[in-house]
């Protein structure tokens, strides 16, 4: 399981729409860097060291699984991404953007392209008066003196204000969701995507477990003898995975998220079973759906029938590969019908089918913002 380390950074800008810098960088540091827990007021003090315009700055506490010199060097691309252009000068200079490591948890770092803490942040007030807003009883890891001591203790005399404009905070996915769930056709990718989310986000995972029926490979090789035994088993084991699972609170997990959803039982049984059968299923299938919690997000990835086919061959599951064409659009087409319906359910449609998100780590941060923006 990856550790989540608490950072705290400071940003200052002095040059063009400042507030929309601070405010860009922030979005950045969301998506690149980790989840942010706290953003200080915006604070304005004459430049620091030279003489120009007035900074803006502000303190964030980030939490984040990077490393610290995996941070520093995602920082350093979020400036330049931002237009920041650094000069091997130790002058102090205009910049539309900086991005300063302040404190990784209680460290003391000393490498060859970092020192935390921030060497220079006990001499700043426009440093310490917004960390110490939002971080003000963390100590200094080698002061061992609470922030807001070491903002008394400091000798800067230079006025800082703050402001009223206020920026906003990027709601992280654990706090925006309790539970997501994510829907494909088969070979959508649905459980590679809930495995990368459930290691990025700490979530608790549930997978829906069709490698254990044993009417699975009995019904590829004869669908009309085995369909009704096979959904009323995936019926009976989805419904009881789904109750335990949510019904247990994990403290140490900040979110569920699954691979499938209840309703896809409703919509294979409408493909592969008799008139009379699905009769019968569906009286099943209507009890057990209206126990079960929905979810907070409902995701459907979208592949074209061309590129399932090429993930079903790719995966090598022996009695998958006789799935035609025509029974994935029917599926899909199953699926499509549903969404069309669901007046209660928020709904997300994604189309992966030009992009890889198991191996481009730009297309998997594609689809994670793209959940964060719904």
């Amino acid at each position: 399981m990856k550790i989540q380390r608490i950072t705290y950074l400071s940003l200052g800008t002095n040059q063009g729409n400042k507030l929309e810098n601070l405010q860009n960088a922030i979005n950045s540091i969301a998506d690149k860097v980790g989840d942010i827990q706290k953003v200080s007021s915006v604070y304005k003090t004459a430049s620091w060291g030279f003489a120009s315009d007035d900074f803006l700055n502000i303190c964030l506490q980030v939490t984040t699984y990077h490393a610290p010199e995996k941070l520093i060097s995602t920082l350093l691309h979020i400036e330049a991404e931002l237009g920041r252009e650094r000069k091997d000068s130790k002058e102090y200079v205009d910049r539309n953007i900086d991005i300063d490591i302040l404190l990784f948890d209680d460290e003391i770092i000393f490498s060859r392209t970092l020192t935390v803490p921030h060497p220079k942040m006990l001499e700043r007030k426009f440093v310490l008066v917004p960390l110490a807003e939002i971080a003000g009883s963390t100590f200094h890891p080698i002061e061992k003196k609470q922030l807001t001591v070491c903002l008394k203790n400091c000798d800067d005399s230079s006025e800082i204000t703050v402001i009223e404009e206020k920026l906003k905070r990027p709601i992280p996915i654990s706090e925006k969701y309790n539970y997501i769930a994510i829907e494909g056709n088969i070979g959508a990718g649905k459980t590679s995507l809930a495995k990368m989310m459930s290691d990025e986000f700490n979530a608790k995972i549930i997978l829906e477990r069709f490698a254990d029926n044993p009417f699975l490979p009995k019904f590829y090789e004869d669908k009309e003898r085995f369909a009704f035994p096979l959904e009323m088993s995936f019926l009976a084991d989805r419904y009881q995975q789904l109750s335990d699972d949510l019904a247990q609170l994990d403290l140490f997990k900040n979110l569920i998220v699954s691979d499938y959803y209840i309703f896809k039982s409703l919509i294979f049984a409408q493909i592969t079973l008799q008139k009379d059968e699905y009769v019968l299923y569906r009286k099943m299938f209507d009890l057990m759906y209206k126990e079960i919690t929905k979810p907070d997000l409902y995701v459907y990835l979208y592949q074209n029938t061309d590129r399932l086919l090429q993930n079903i061959k790719k995966r090598g599951r022996d009695y998958e590969q006789n799935i035609e064409a025509d029974y994935l659009q029917k599926i899909h087409d199953g699926y499509k019908q549903f969404i069309s319906t669901q007046q209660d359910l928020n709904v997300l449609v994604i189309d992966v089918s030009e992009i890889d998100f198991v191996d481009n780590d730009d297309d998997y941060k594609y689809i994670i913002n793209k959940i964060k923006n719904v």
